[in-house]
């Protein structure tokens, strides 16, 4: 008992340090000028904006990154290849690569001098590139795990009775790889919400185009706006836990009819 409650003291009190304390004084700063202020700097032009491109960018990235990154897991689970074991450690890159630097090398890649002949800077196209490159590991590595745990006895009964590859996918293995797909979308989609330091160079930070709410965010604390920047910053933190909530809501919901079928 003592064990535990020193166990449960010493994460509140991290929890407390890294993520309360810090939630608390920003959203005491976005409402430092009470609801009015916090409401004329959420709904500017400029914000309103900013939010849009970002919401809808997100959305893209974490559809792209649940088909993907679930293909992905799916050839390194069920796949031998010559050098899987690379490609298997090149899928985390992206946590490791500063993304600053990530951004630098698309815009290389997709910029005015690009060698492909591909200019896309500054395009909306650009940020998905960008946004999707930062965030397909966290589907890759959340449905791995429940790929290497799956019962391979169910789909071998399930191929003897006749079903096809395609029967077999959809009624045994996507219901119990979709509380992961939806798991990692989740995070993809919250990376790509608050992301930085990859779209800087290469998205060109236009108004209305490709600024992105993080950009914005930026912008206002560089015009001595932090109220400014604070409101906004609530306004993506609601964002991305109603969306994270949602989808844990959904996948717990299908993991227990599952269980139950």
């Amino acid at each position: 008992m003592r064990t535990s409650k020193l166990s449960m003291g010493t994460a509140v009190l991290w929890l407390s340090l890294i993520v309360l304390l810090p939630l608390a004084a920003l959203a005491t700063q976005a409402f430092e000028g009470g609801v009015p202020e916090f409401w004329d700097a959420v709904t500017t032009s400029g914000a309103l904006d900013a939010l849009r491109v970002t919401v809808i960018v997100s959305a893209v990235v974490g559809v792209i990154s649940a088909v993907t990154g679930t293909l992905v897991a799916w050839v390194l689970v069920r796949d031998d290849f010559p050098g899987k074991k690379i490609v298997d450690a090149l899928i985390d890159l992206p946590f490791a690569l500063p993304t600053i630097v990530a951004s630098l090398v698309l815009l290389s890649l997709y910029g005015p001098d690009s060698p492909f002949h591909i200019t896309l800077n500054a395009t909306q196209p650009a940020l998905v590139i960008a946004l999707a490159f930062v965030c397909l590991p966290f589907v890759v590595r959340a449905v791995q795990p429940v790929l290497i745990e799956l019962d391979g006895d169910v789909e071998e009964a399930a191929a003897s009775l006749g079903a096809n590859n395609a029967t077999i996918f959809r009624r045994i293995i996507l219901p119990a790889l979709i509380p992961a797909i939806l798991s990692g979308t989740g995070l993809a989609f919250a990376r790509a919400l608050g992301e930085f330091g990859s779209v800087v160079l290469i998205g060109g930070n236009i108004p209305d185009e490709t600024q992105v709410a993080s950009q914005y965010i930026q912008e206002q604390i560089e015009s001595d706006v932090p109220q400014a920047a604070a409101a906004v910053s609530v306004v993506l933190l609601a964002i991305t836990f109603l969306v994270l909530l949602v989808l844990r809501i959904v996948g717990e919901g299908r993991s227990r009819k599952e269980q139950r079928a």
